[in-house]
């Protein structure tokens, strides 16, 4: 589960620290009091784009991090693993983000930095979020086939279907490639010759054009090199003052301070080694000026082959690799099209094969489809019963379609709220309080199906009425006995359910406006209940807000 959440200069969050326990957390407040940067803090740990404008103004950064107790945590520590990075310690495992006003962000896990896409695959693992805009997703078909999918564990056998389908499409663009240029088939093997023959007789290597111009460089500044070069040699070994002469002259001195002085008994060797290193010095600096070849003729050669170099670069690719990879591409088309009726008849032979696999793998997946949609409907109806539909009817139906990555099922979720009523899809309904309920029940049958640890929710009873909100908190409550469960509400009815609640505040002090999230219990909770309830009388308020705690906690078991 969540433990810490600690947000620092992100928008009204200076310096905000957040402790989550297990079961039902709720987060309540006032519009604007800050709950969404929590949320938003998250979502940055999670991999999501940051936004350079939410740090807080005047900071150079802002920073999310976050702690999490896993109880299982075979599978995180097996994508650590893959990702190169150290396994949980004790099950506890440290995300951090920090965004940069200027310059690149950094995220790391357990202190070791990781890439942002490796963020958010650790994110798909431990955190499911669900927010307000996510109700629409629901409605696409594409989405209700991903439900359908996960709720069956069907992930992994989409994969042929999505194999099959990928290597079809690259033969049928072989083919396209192969027939396109109607009858002008051969100024195409003349052209694609031509650019052979000229690479091939360029025989670009890697490296070698580094090389050349180096060695131009060295020839083009020959002249300048022996100029610098002679002066230092002469100072060094040849001259009748050089370092070795003046060396060689200190060498009776050296020898008499060694018979007097018993710290100087090694200067002598030192002093002749000195000078060895000298020579070795000045006869390596001789050897590399006279390796210099200042023929005009090798000049010429070297300035013919970086003009070539250019040459093909300019015409077949930026880099060596990119011109050989060019160079077989060519070959290969150059192959096909000598052998066109050949190919084209080996090619529609592979595409039957292939789609015929796909078949086969579309309606594999489509009879486990089918065999799963009845169940997900049952549950998903059971879970709408409970949440104010008593009579509702929820059905998956199934419309075969022409295999492509995904099968060959289209999915609609269809829906009848009332009786009497022709179920309709799910898209046609016009009641968002409606289709809030039915995301939290697909919430709910699929928190069962997965092992993600933490769901949340934002404002996940937008549009509800009060009724209907304590069936809600009921629902999340019931959820929460088998994993954490954060939500953020508006709705009293909801938050009594918490079995703990954070109440985030807005402040202003010394000109600047602050986030505060504070846990509340007791009288504090009973003050914050009633502060949602929004009653004129506060007595009135508080005593209604005691009688709903002590339901909420007679029907969950805290009392």
């Amino acid at each position: 589960m969540l433990t810490t959440l600690n947000v620092r200069n992100l928008a009204l969050a200076e310096d905000v620290r957040v402790e989550f326990g297990p079961g039902l957390n709720i987060v309540t407040g006032e519009t604007g009091a800050g709950k969404s940067i929590l949320l938003g803090a998250l979502a940055l740990l999670l991999g999501e784009r940051a936004d350079r404008g939410a740090i807080r103004t005047g900071a150079e950064q802002g920073l999310a991090e976050a702690v999490f107790e896993l109880a299982a945590p075979e599978e995180v520590n097996a994508l650590l693993t893959e990702l190169g990075l150290p396994p949980c310690e004790d099950g506890q495992l440290l995300l951090r983000r920090v965004v940069k006003a200027g310059g690149a962000g950094q995220q790391t896990v357990n202190d070791a930095p990781v890439t942002l896409q490796a963020l958010k695959r650790l994110g798909e693992l431990l955190v499911d979020m669900h927010g307000p805009h996510d109700h629409q997703s629901l409605l696409r078909n594409e989405a209700q086939l991903d439900i359908l999918d996960a709720f069956a564990h069907l992930a992994e056998a989409r994969a042929p279907c999505a194999d099959a389908h990928a290597a079809a499409r690259a033969t049928e663009a072989r083919r396209a490639e192969l027939l396109a240029g109607g009858d002008d088939i051969e100024a195409q093997m003349d052209l694609l010759a031509y650019r052979i023959k000229e690479i091939e007789d360029a025989q670009p290597a890697e490296g070698e054009e580094e090389k050349i111009r180096a060695e131009h460089e060295v020839i083009g500044h020959a002249q300048r090199i022996v100029e610098l070069a002679n002066p230092v040699v002469g100072a060094l070994t040849e001259d009748d003052a050089s370092a070795c002469a003046r060396l060689a002259g200190c060498r009776p001195a050296l020898e008499e301070l060694a018979r007097l002085l018993p710290a100087a008994a090694d200067w002598p060797a030192e002093a002749e080694r000195l000078a060895l290193g000298l020579r070795a010095f000045a006869a390596g600096i001789g050897r590399e000026v006279e390796r210099i070849e200042t023929d005009p003729a090798r000049l010429d050669w070297l300035d013919q082959r970086l003009a070539l170099y250019r040459k093909i670069r300019r015409k077949y690719g930026e880099t060596v690799a990119e011109i050989l990879e060019k160079l077989a591409a060519d070959r290969r088309r150059l192959d096909d099209l000598r052998h066109r009726t050949e190919r084209l008849q080996q090619i529609e032979v592979e595409l039957d094969r292939q789609r015929s696999e796909l078949h086969r793998a579309a309606q594999g997946l489509r009879r486990r489809r089918l065999k799963a949609a009845g169940q997900l409907a049952e549950a998903i109806t059971a879970e709408l019963r409970a949440l104010g539909f008593p009579h509702g009817a929820f059905t998956v139906a199934l419309e075969a379609m022409e295999p492509g990555p995904s099968g060959m099922d289209r999915a609609e979720f269809g829906f009848a709220p009332n009786v009497g009523e022709t179920v309709r899809p799910l898209r046609q309904i016009a009641s968002s309080g409606e289709i809030s309920r039915v995301m939290l029940a697909v919430k709910t049958v699929l928190a069962r199906h997965d092992r993600i640890p933490v769901l949340v929710f934002d404002e996940i009873d937008a549009n509800l009425g009060g009724e209907m909100g304590g069936a809600v908190g009921a629902k999340l409550a019931a959820v929460a006995s088998a994993r954490q469960v954060i939500a953020i509400t508006h709705l009293p009815q909801v938050a009594v359910y918490g079995a703990r609640q954070l109440a985030v505040r807005k402040e202003v002090s010394d000109g600047r406006t602050y986030s505060r999230a504070l846990p509340v219990s007791g009288p504090e909770r009973e003050k914050e209940i009633a502060r949602m309830l929004g009653g004129a009388d506060a007595e009135v308020a508080l005593q209604h807000a005691r009688s709903m705690l002590r339901r909420a906690g007679t029907a969950t078991g805290r009392r």
